[in-house]
């Protein structure tokens, strides 16, 4: 990825979960109604609480890729984060936004993830073959 593209990647993925996350932070329980019936069941704690944690995880998610620091942990922690969205969530009108979002934080992490990490897992798979 050229430099100027995981720019513009970077800043407009920090821009959307920042303000997601100040948007559920306004109205935690409202965010809840997208959580499908049978993934609230599973839920240890109350609506409000999750949805806040969700908030605050989509805020930290945004200012580190905002800032440029440890891009590959926040793209990371991004996708996981979109993948649970995506499956709590289930096939909906909106559902496609949230693919795409998927899609370009894997493609930051790819991109970001240090050489000496990569070359930690390429080694690991190494010894297990």
């Amino acid at each position: 990825m050229s430099k100027t593209s995981f720019h513009i990647l970077r800043v407009g993925l920090a821009i959307t979960f920042l303000w997601i996350g100040i948007l559920i932070l306004k109205a935690p329980e409202a965010w809840g109604g997208y959580i499908q019936p049978w993934a609230l069941k599973l839920l240890p704690v109350p609506i409000k609480e999750i949805m806040l944690g969700t908030a605050v995880l989509d805020v930290v998610i945004g200012i580190l890729l905002l800032v440029d620091s440890y891009v590959w942990v926040a793209a990371l922690l991004g996708t996981l984060h979109l993948i649970m969205v995506i499956s709590a969530s289930g096939v909906t009108e909106i559902i496609i936004r949230d693919i795409g979002l998927l899609a370009a934080t894997t493609a930051l992490f790819a991109d970001s993830v240090p050489q000496n990490i990569l070359e930690k897992i390429k080694f690991k798979r190494k010894e297990n073959i």
